[in-house]
């Protein structure tokens, strides 16, 4: 069963976030804090699998809070409960579960409530005295934004990555998504068997590929399923492009 923190400084609203939960799932409620410091203090002692987070709380704020607890050793999934739509590009970056804005929309929380369910709770950390393992690898969805919601999406479904100034633009076969982080921090978190940096300015699935075209300088043009995009391969990258594709 998982467990959950609400952290939550409006009483109706802690009070209404609780009885959803309650009526909607079996997810436990572990405890309901006021402000950002209670919070802090509470999951040093204890653990939880989701944290539904208000943004503009005392002490310290929901932002600051979820940076803390995404270095943990056993981060709980966050969940944003705001009335503030501007904070969700900044919920990105702590790779927040999903974006809530109040007054609640049952409907809205329900479809949550079930996505969580669906989900195993995470793992204990690893005892400081075990033996160092691999790095685990990266995992098989990722947070895009799209308006004020977080799409949980599966890396599958990314065609391809651009970068465009300061920020960068992730494609699936339908839509555009706009992350406010670098190319290199963005596909740090894409499983590395399954996507290849062609360029400095692009990353490309290479289970999308459709088509290697030569292009100048003895290089290539990759053309995907779906999409009409062409994604060069740059010098020096063309080497790991021929062993990875077999040319």
């Amino acid at each position: 069963m998982l467990k959950a923190l609400i952290v939550e400084d409006e009483y109706l609203a802690r009070e209404e976030l609780a009885y959803l939960i309650q009526e909607h799932s079996s997810i436990e409620i572990a405890a309901s804090v006021e402000d950002g410091l209670e919070a802090f203090k509470f999951l040093q002692e204890s653990d939880v699998d989701v944290v539904f987070l208000d943004i503009n709380i005392p002490s310290i704020d929901g932002l600051l809070l979820a940076k803390n607890l995404h270095k943990t050793a056993r981060p709980p999934r966050i969940v944003f409960v705001t009335a503030y739509k501007e904070f969700a590009v900044d919920a990105f970056e702590v790779e927040a579960f999903d974006y809530i804005l109040k007054p609640y929309n049952e409907a809205r929380i329900i479809g949550l409530l079930r996505k969580l369910e669906a989900l195993e709770p995470a793992p204990p950390p690893i005892a400081a005295s075990a033996p160092a393992a691999e790095a685990a690898p990266a995992s098989r969805t990722v947070n895009l934004a799209k308006g004020d919601s977080i799409i949980v999406t599966p890396c599958d479904d990314i065609y391809y990555v651009e970068a465009d100034e300061k920020v960068t633009l992730v494609y699936t076969a339908h839509d555009r998504y706009m992350m406010a982080m670098s190319i290199s921090e963005f596909v740090s978190r894409l499983p590395a068997d399954s996507f290849f940096r062609c360029h400095r300015s692009f990353c490309v699935n290479i289970h999308k590929i459709r088509e290697i075209a030569p292009w100048q300088n003895s290089t290539y043009i990759i053309k995907l399923y779906d999409l009409k995009a062409e994604i060069p391969v740059s010098r020096s990258n063309i080497k790991a492009f021929r062993q990875l594709m077999h040319l």
